[in-house]
């Protein structure tokens, strides 16, 4: 049977990708918090706190790069949409799945290979800051070159498994339509399903 397994696959993927992203929203506290401690630091006492503010960087990197399958999740990317807010549930379901496959998974393989010898480059030779003081860990931030596209494949492949649950009939609606009402009864009876 082919159904649970997919099912259970879909609901680790994303709650990976819920978890990550709610995560990592709490160093946007964090960064406003080290922005106003830098700013008392530098224009109360007059020190400039290098690591600090190197911080701030490696935290909005974090952010951005790790942030970035979450807000796929929740379809908060930017999108010219002229035709997509018309189409049926089964369209969408079959945009984004042709979507996933030429576009998100094509891109995301490529940023993989071509970022993969620089970050291992700045693995091995332990790339730090070049500023006197600052942090010595820039190859684990360049680390999230590849972290970027690996976790906009893991959410890719929610997506794309989620859209083929819905057009199995094993999910009520696509990714993305009225998530609140997910709990919304399926349109087609479980008949006939436990064969799949």
């Amino acid at each position: 049977m082919v159904k649970r397994p997919i099912l259970a696959l879909i609901h680790i993927l994303e709650s990976f990708t819920e978890w990550t992203g709610k995560l990592i929203s709490w160093l946007t506290l964090f960064m406003v918090l080290v922005v106003v401690a830098v700013l008392l630091l530098r224009n109360v006492f007059g020190f400039s706190a290098i690591p600090l503010q190197e911080s701030v960087t490696y935290m909005h990197a974090i952010v951005f790069m790790l942030g970035a399958a979450y807000t796929l999740k929740h379809s908060d990317h930017v999108r010219v949409d002229v035709f997509y807010h018309r189409f049926s549930h089964r369209t969408k379901a079959l945009v984004d799945m042709a979507g996933f496959l030429v576009l998100l998974l094509p891109v995301c393989i490529f940023l993989i290979i071509y970022s993969l010898d620089y970050v291992i480059f700045n693995w091995k030779i332990k790339e730090g800051s070049s500023q006197p003081g600052g942090l010595p860990y820039l190859y684990m931030l360049k680390t999230l070159l590849l972290a970027l596209p690996i976790t906009l494949i893991i959410q890719g492949l929610a997506q794309f498994l989620h859209n083929l649950a819905y057009l199995a009939g094993w999910k009520p609606l696509p990714h993305g339509a009225d998530e609140d009402t997910e709990s919304v009864p399926q349109v087609t009876s479980d008949k006939g399903l436990h064969h799949g």
